[in-house]
């Protein structure tokens, strides 16, 4: 790839970029021939890139300011920053935070120095910035704010959690998104017209559109596929057999740390939630698919069973255990179906979450009124000495009355009593439940009016 002469020399130095030049006999990998010099050549983040958007101002104005670019990988992230650095005629000075420490980072402060004095702006370039810890990322702090370079960071992970406040309140925050498969289609139809070796291969339109399907929003996976299937094309040609053997290797996108990973059990929980059996099987699926652990899964089915259905179905719970038992036995892949089969019921049952609201509404009262006392009648008497305090006396056995209920006891300290924190829905069995209590209270009710007319007699 053509290098902007604006580049310092020392960008090749092995410590500040360890990919940065080729070595000698090294193939330049496909993706990395392909990658655009200018941001109009860029394909995708038109959202950032657009006229009138964020990004977009930047080239018109070129008035770099720091920032990080957080996105997935293969959606152009290091490419935005190096055509950012050429449009506005900058200084690139990248940094591979896998390789570089304190030393590096010094090294590249250095260099900023010296073409700040000579009145020539730099940008340095972080990649996945998230993986310095504190006490790097506080290292660029005070050039960051002197000015002595432009700060750009690229991460594939949530730079909330991932980087310092006083780092992150120093960059402007761009999220990236994944390529479309007709933004990668566009990719792989501009390297089977440029690329030399690719214009003298033959590539039907079905095995393009699928090459575009497989990079799944990773530019860099599809030409990477593209490169392999280039080497293993017959007679000139390839058609859907050679993609078959370059393809061995299909795994969706997929973190079991990062926000992929937490924005698709969101989502499967949500379409439980929202009763989406249609929903919640593919998000199932694609977990699934990617990797995770059937028994992550299992834990979180059995969590919506109590969270969200409760005692509207309290069958729920117990097919999302017997799945989890059934998984344990039966293992990959007979298993994953037992797990699937309580992810439709669970979607497919009355929805409640009274109990967990009812838990919530109870903790915020033993937060708010701290240990109250309990009762003397509902005090545990095994000794003469508590008997002698009253502990248990006038306590009226629920078992010696009709439909074993006492109406107007009460078992709540008496600076919460009357408190209703279980409030059940009109949903499924709980509906039954709902009734039966208002029944009882009425009771309640009508033993506390009586005890208040014989007061007043």
């Amino acid at each position: 790839m053509r290098q902007s002469s604006c580049l310092p020399e020392s960008v090749a130095h092995k410590a500040l970029s360890p990919a940065a030049a080729p070595a000698p006999g090294h193939s330049q990998p496909l993706a990395d021939q392909l990658r655009p010099s200018q941001l109009s050549e860029l394909v995708g983040q038109q959202h950032l890139l657009a006229a009138g958007r964020p990004l977009h101002h930047v080239i018109e104005t070129k008035a770099l300011h720091s920032m990080v670019l957080w996105g997935p990988p293969g959606c152009g992230k290091t490419t935005i920053a190096r055509a950012l650095g050429r449009t506005c005629q900058a200084a690139f000075i990248p940094l591979a935070s896998a390789f570089a420490g304190v030393k590096d980072i010094r090294a590249a402060v250095e260099q900023a120095q010296h073409r700040a004095r000579q009145r020539q702006q730099t940008l340095l370039f972080v990649d996945e910035v998230h993986r310095f810890n504190k006490a790097q990322q506080d290292a660029f702090l005070p050039y960051i704010e002197n000015g002595t370079f432009i700060f750009i960071g690229a991460t594939t992970e949530n730079p909330a959690f991932q980087l310092n406040n006083a780092l992150l309140s120093r960059l402007s925050v761009y999220t990236l998104q994944p390529l479309s498969s007709a933004e990668i289609l566009v990719l792989i139809e501009r390297a089977c017209s440029h690329h030399a070796e690719l214009k003298r291969l033959s590539i039907a339109p079905a095995v393009k559109q699928r090459l575009s399907q497989l990079g799944d929003g990773d530019a860099r996976r599809a030409l990477n596929l593209l490169e392999v299937c280039m080497q293993l094309a017959d007679h000139g040609v390839i058609d859907q057999s050679v993609l078959e053997r370059a393809s061995t290797h299909r795994l969706r996108r997929f973190d079991h740390h990062d926000d992929i990973f937490y924005d698709q059990i969101s989502a499967l929980h949500k379409a439980v939630r929202g009763s989406d059996p249609d929903a919640a099987i593919y998000w199932f699926a694609r977990m699934i698919d990617g990797g995770c652990d059937p028994y992550y899964l299992a834990r979180r089915l059995l969590r919506m069973a109590y969270e969200d259905i409760g005692n509207a179905d309290s069958q729920a719970m117990m097919v999302a255990l017997n799945a989890w038992n059934s998984y344990e036995r039966l293992g990959s892949p007979e298993g994953e179906l037992a797990l699937a089969q309580a992810t439709v019921y669970l979607a497919c049952a009355p929805k409640s979450n009274a109990v967990y609201m009812a838990y919530h509404r109870a903790t915020e009262a033993v937060r708010e009124h701290g240990s109250l006392a309990v009762p003397l009648h509902l005090r545990n008497a095994p000794t003469s000495l508590a008997r002698s305090l009253g502990h248990g006396r006038n306590y009226r056995y629920a078992h010696d009355y009709p439909d074993a209920f006492v109406p107007g006891e009460n078992y709540l300290p008496p600076a919460l009593s009357g408190s209703l924190f279980y409030q059940p829905s009109a949903r499924g069995r709980e509906r039954m439940i709902g009734e039966h209590l208002n029944r009882l209270r009425a009771l309640n009710r009508e033993s506390a009016k009586r005890k208040k007319e014989n007061g007043a007699d």
